[in-house]
């Protein structure tokens, strides 16, 4: 499916995005471990780990949903949860919440809207199309059964325009055509030049990117390319010290 983003907020001459030293402590529970990296314009990257391991916490950071307890996030040299940063970065969460009162139809336009798309109509068709939601379109997200939750989460993410985008888990709780239909959105999204950061267990994206990183107890233990590499093992596993080329932590 093939789109072209518009209002697209005008890069700077810097990396899509920085995490700086970043750390998270619940309490007395470190969630993330301090750690830094970097991610360049355009750059496709899938972050694995498993359950607890930090990948949601590093997201919601970048996202500017979630104060770090030390260091910092940037967004295109911007500090996450800036304005500039919240325009130009898409997050799609693993777990969508809806307003109770609107249907699918109107999210999209108050999504769209609030990113200065004025023009969303036939985008937010093509998207509900693509998606095998446009047949419920007027019903409301809310009721929906957790993959059709996850759809209306994706149309969401990819109806406004983004310089960056991060999903947390996409593929949970979707069916082989919604999988596709995924797999499609993002590798639109690469070929517009967007940022993309996904974490995921999911092959047939991991197979896709030319970078993993991976997080085991909020710790970066991996970040470096598939090259030489058995991507299956490192996915299954998450323990690539000692056996691959890339830089293991």
């Amino acid at each position: 499916m093939s789109r072209e983003r518009r209002n697209k907020p005008e890069p700077v001459q810097t990396h899509a995005l920085e995490v700086d030293d970043v750390a998270k402590n619940y309490g007395d529970a470190p969630a993330l471990n301090p750690l830094s990296l970097t991610v360049e314009h355009g750059e496709r990257i899938a972050l694995i780990g498993h359950n607890g391991s930090g990948k949601t916490t590093l997201m919601r950071i970048a996202a500017g949903l979630l104060e770090p307890s030390q260091g910092s996030v940037k967004i295109a040299g911007h500090g996450a949860g800036s304005l500039y940063a919240r325009a130009a970065l898409s997050f799609i969460a693993d777990n969508p919440t809806f307003y109770d009162d609107l249907s699918l139809w109107e999210h999209l336009e108050y999504i769209a809207r609030l990113h200065g798309v004025d023009d969303w109509e036939q985008t937010a068709a093509d998207l509900l199309g693509h998606l095998g939601l446009y047949e419920r379109a007027d019903d409301m997200p809310n009721r929906f059964s957790r993959g059709l939750k996850q759809k209306s989460a994706i149309a969401l993410g990819f109806i406004r325009p983004f310089e960056v985008l991060c999903v947390d888990e996409p593929f949970v709780g979707l069916d082989a055509s919604g999988k596709e239909a995924l797999l499609d959105l993002l590798a639109d999204a690469s070929e517009n030049g967007a940022t993309v950061v996904v974490a995921t267990h999911e092959l047939s994206f991991v197979h896709t990117v030319s970078r993993v990183v991976a997080l085991r107890d909020g710790a970066l233990v991996y970040d470096g390319t598939t090259q030489g590499i058995d991507v299956d093992r490192l996915v299954r596993t998450e323990d690539p010290a000692g056996e691959h080329d890339g830089e293991a932590h």
